[in-house]
């Protein structure tokens, strides 16, 4: 797409989302909170997108999710839910 063919009123959500959080044409965040569901007794726990601890379930102790260089990795097989808007 070249940079005549874009509205710049109305640019398509795709191309608005690859922009950086400060150049795009309302500011917004690339983080979130998530509930991310443990596999071993499926309990939810509220988990911030680019955590930089290692986070364990309350109930069972289980590693959830890793820090990165910028989000988390959640565990193999780990389920998440973005929370609402």
């Amino acid at each position: 797409v070249l940079a005549s063919d874009i509205d710049l009123l109305h640019p398509p959500a795709e191309f608005e989302k690859s922009k950086h959080k400060l150049k795009r044409l309302v500011q917004s965040p690339n983080s979130f909170f998530m509930d991310v569901k443990c596999q071993g007794c499926f309990n939810i726990t509220t988990v911030f997108s680019h955590s930089q601890t290692v986070v364990l379930c309350g109930s069972c102790s289980a590693v959830l999710c890793q820090p990165t260089g910028g989000r988390a990795r959640l565990t193999e097989g780990g389920s998440f839910r973005r929370k609402g808007d």
